[in-house]
């Protein structure tokens, strides 16, 4: 109960939806009473008095008083309704759990045979590359594998700052991961430290162990798990992923997320003015890069997890600093002389959107 005057309600339902008016009524006659019969809360109440004590009654909000004579009544706590009410719910979600339990055990116990039936009738390993088009299916399939990770988990995660829903689905899933020993190494690109979210997430997990560097361009969106289970991101296909469980294919990912940890820079949780500089001289020579080997706009913005805007904003510095009227003549000048574009690129913006 609450104090915003909202009479009582059958446990599990919504509020004022269960209850008659003249349910209401009687359970606040009830409560301002040690004990009353269904005589009295008809005098006092009128005719429907009687109808209403049943309706309490199997709501578990009115008992039987102790003592002799006419039969008396007492007002039950609401609390107290609901947790009898529920009990029956919860012995059945304890059942069903149970039952959950051992079904899965029952199917997991064939596992072995299908792996071997797989391996039989596939030794060139194709049926262990799996593509999941699903992006439920996908999710349910990370938190599987999150749980079952016992030694390492690799992450690299293009795209800039990564969205708050995202964000608020991995931190308990990998609390839980470091919380159970297990070993966290994410990459993410440099314009993803301009993303408070993001920072915020990093400082969390940073906290319990895990370790962060970001990268100018060049990741893969992957996760691999104990070396053994891969997930890859399926191009034009959002949402989707390849589930790689082959041991070369894992390892050539595993050696690919080894040498982009090698080259990138520890993510620290606040930008000094300095590392904002020098991070946004290497976006913009790698926008120079880009930008020589003719991609659009659009595409080098993906590439490097950042915005259009901010993207074209960096390209319009560029092409001041090499004295270029159109994107046309820029690429040509940046590939004849590449180091000519010496202008300071601008930040890039603090979402990293």
């Amino acid at each position: 109960m609450n104090g915003s005057g909202a009479g009582p309600t059958v446990a599990g339902g919504p509020p004022g939806s269960e209850l008659s008016p003249a349910a209401h009524r009687l359970y606040a006659y009830a409560v301002e009473r040690h004990a009353f019969t269904a005589a009295e809360a008809t005098t006092a109440l009128g005719a429907r008095a009687g109808a209403a004590v049943t309706e309490l009654a199997s709501a578990h909000l009115l008992q039987r008083a102790p003592g002799e004579g006419p039969e008396r009544w007492s007002a039950v706590a609401p609390r107290a309704a609901a947790a009898r009410s529920l009990a029956p719910l919860a012995l059945l979600a304890r059942e069903t759990h149970d039952e959950m339990d051992r079904l899965r055990g029952r199917l997991e116990s064939l596992v072995p045979t299908f792996e071997a039936g797989a391996a039989h009738r596939d030794p060139g390993g194709t049926g262990r590359l799996e593509l999941v088009t699903d992006l439920g299916a996908v999710r349910g399939l990370i938190t599987e594998l999150a749980a079952g990770c016992e030694r390492e988990l690799l992450t690299s995660q293009p795209g800039g700052g990564r969205p708050l829903d995202a964000l608020e689905e991995a931190v308990g899933r990998d609390e839980s991961l470091l919380g159970r020993g297990v070993r966290m190494r994410t990459i993410y690109q440099h314009t993803a430290r301009y993303s408070r979210p993001t920072a915020a997430y990093v400082e969390r997990v940073t906290a319990l162990g895990a370790q962060v560097r970001t990268l100018g361009d060049g990741l893969m969106r992957m996760l691999i798990f104990d070396r053994h289970t891969g997930l890859i991101a399926v191009p034009d296909r959002s949402g989707a992923a390849l589930v790689v469980r082959e041991p070369s294919v894992v390892h050539f990912m595993t050696e690919a997320f080894e040498r982009s940890w090698v080259g990138a820079q520890p993510f620290p949780t606040t930008v000094s003015p300095e590392a904002a500089r020098s991070l946004s001289d290497e976006l913009r020579q790698t926008i120079v890069r880009l930008l020589s080997e003719g991609l659009e706009d659009k595409v080098i913005a993906r590439r490097l997890g950042m915005s259009e805007r901010t993207c074209q904003r960096h390209i319009a510095e560029i092409m001041r600093a090499v004295g270029a009227k159109s994107r046309f003549q820029a690429g040509y000048l940046l590939a004849a002389h590449p180091a000519s574009a010496s202008a300071s690129a601008p930040a890039p913006e603090a979402s990293g959107a």
